[in-house]
């Protein structure tokens, strides 16, 4: 009888992204990379990632000269015609814009200029190659931190050269580095060897913050299905998740 009783009367599951509150790694300015493609397309998004309890969103889009060679010139207009979309149909959500960049030769020349998107405060999102560590990846890291900015490497869990040497994860926190997990990650959507690693880190509490990284529609699908299944709040709701204190 009492288990009986218990089962009735057990809270109900977190189904949202209230302990998120702040997506600081999206891909959902129109055009500009490889995430949406279309205007109508990013309101949706915003539209899906609100409607789970994410308040506010910040865009941040590739800048990686070889491929995306992005600026202020080509980020903040598109951010404008979303922002007026978005009053248009009634929809209150803040949107702002930062970038993601690839640790390479051209973003150290942005750095030297101080032509860096900063994240909210002095916090600049970056990322390697997924087959690849950046050579020198401690001197970038040095220097940001020269430059008054503090690293948030983007999904290090899918940094296949870093399975087999978890220690790295530890020296980058160690030499000043934020950590970023995406839920895609965790929801086994590039995965299992990935998941696996991301879930190591949240244990090992390495994570300071996490993103949608969010591109396209099977992305946000795939997202709305772990956060509506308790899943993601089971990993994370109690987690000190730092979105909120880092970028309000």
């Amino acid at each position: 009888m009492f288990s009986s009783l218990n089962f009735f009367f057990k809270r109900p599951k977190k189904v949202t992204l209230e302990w998120m509150g702040v997506d600081m790694h999206s891909h959902i300015l129109p055009g500009i990379d490889d995430g949406s493609r279309d205007l109508a397309s990013s309101v949706g998004f915003i539209k899906g990632l609100s409607d789970l309890g994410v308040e506010k969103f910040i865009c941040t889009p590739h800048i990686f000269t070889e491929v995306y060679p992005n600026s202020r010139q080509t980020i903040f207009p598109v951010l404008e015609q979303l922002r007026a979309e978005l009053t248009r149909q009634g929809i209150d959500v803040q949107v702002e814009a930062a970038a993601e960049y690839m640790m390479d030769l051209d973003f150290m020349e942005l750095l030297k200029n101080d032509e860096i998107l900063p994240l909210h405060g002095k916090h600049v999102l970056v990322e390697m190659s997924y087959q690849v560590e950046t050579r020198n990846v401690d001197q970038f890291i040095f220097d940001l931190n020269i430059k008054g900015y503090q690293p948030v490497l983007a999904h290090p869990e899918r940094y296949i050269y870093y399975h087999s040497n978890f220690e790295q994860y530890r020296k980058l926190k160690e030499h000043g580095c934020i950590l970023q997990v995406n839920l895609l990650s965790l929801a086994g959507y590039y995965g299992k060897a990935v998941k696996q690693v991301g879930l190591r880190l949240l244990k090992e509490k390495l994570i300071d913050v996490v993103g949608t990284d969010l591109h396209h529609i099977k992305h946000l699908e795939y997202i709305t299905k772990f956060v509506k299944s308790g899943n993601a709040a089971k990993l994370l709701a109690d987690y000190p998740v730092r979105n909120n204190e880092l970028f309000r």
